[in-house]
């Protein structure tokens, strides 16, 4: 990865916003869509701070000024002078999907926001508020985290009853809820490899390790496809997967 995606809370917050025109208004526009305060540069409370400058030289050493008090900077149009770069932004309300290319095609960016767009409900963000609300209930159907995890996985896959890309919504999550036990069974799932392309994995191959438990992988498994599973997932580099690999779904990974 190039930069660490992160989601910064500005409810109340100052931030500067330096800059005239179009440029400048999009972004405290989008600053005050994120319950952020815009303020000129000479505020004392501002942490982040953004550059909306035509000139060259005017922006840089805008930039300048804003880093040397501790900020950090985006400044439009030039990725080389940012500490942050802001993605395109899919709004599914508490759902956000933001996509970057680190700055280096805003095109790009803006066209996989499309995509997504008209891929994703509308009411992906009810589902998400009632997955919140049932916390609680929730936990008194499954106590333990192994087994929570693994039927939230179960629900949420391509299909399940809470499908995230099917409409449904509190009603969905109260069916599941009421529904049978949904829990996944132990198994143990083999991936062989024909290249070290993370991209040459089938569409099922790149799900199973992205809701895998443990990957026994090959110690010539490059790291590239290994980053595809889960991050909390076990990572075991063995000859072999063991007959009892354990709880949930475990991968045996290898090249062919």
């Amino acid at each position: 990865m190039h930069s660490l995606p992160i989601f910064l809370t500005l409810t109340g917050r100052h931030v500067v916003v330096m800059g005239d025109g179009a440029m400048a208004d999009a972004k405290r526009r989008l600053v005050e869509r994120a319950g952020g305060v815009p303020v000129g540069q000479d505020h004392p409370g501002a942490r982040i701070g953004f550059v909306a400058v035509e000139d060259d030289a005017a922006a840089e050493a805008a930039a300048e000024r804003l880093r040397a008090r501790g900020l950090l900077v985006n400044v439009a149009d030039r990725p080389a002078l940012c500490d942050f770069t802001l993605p395109a932004i899919v709004d599914r309300d508490p759902v956000l999907v933001a996509i970057g290319t680190g700055g280096r095609s805003a095109g790009l960016a803006k066209a996989l926001r499309q995509r997504f767009e008209a891929l994703l409900p509308t009411g992906l963000g009810s589902l998400a508020q009632a997955l919140f609300a049932a916390r609680g209930a929730i936990r008194a159907r499954w106590n333990d985290a192994d087994s929570r995890r693994r039927a939230i996985d179960a629900a949420l896959s391509e299909g399940g009853p809470i499908d995230p890309l099917a409409t449904g919504g509190v009603a969905a999550v109260t069916s599941w809820l009421a529904g049978a036990d949904g829990a996944t069974q132990d198994r143990l799932a083999i991936i062989r490899l024909r290249s070290d392309d993370p991209d040459d994995l089938t569409l099922a191959e790149a799900r199973l390790l992205g809701q895998a438990d443990r990957v026994f992988h090959r110690p010539d498994v490059p790291a590239a496809v290994l980053t595809r599973a889960r991050a909390d997932a076990e990572r075991l580099a063995c000859s072999s997967a063991p007959s009892a690999p354990g709880a949930g779904l475990s991968i045996d990974i290898g090249f062919a």
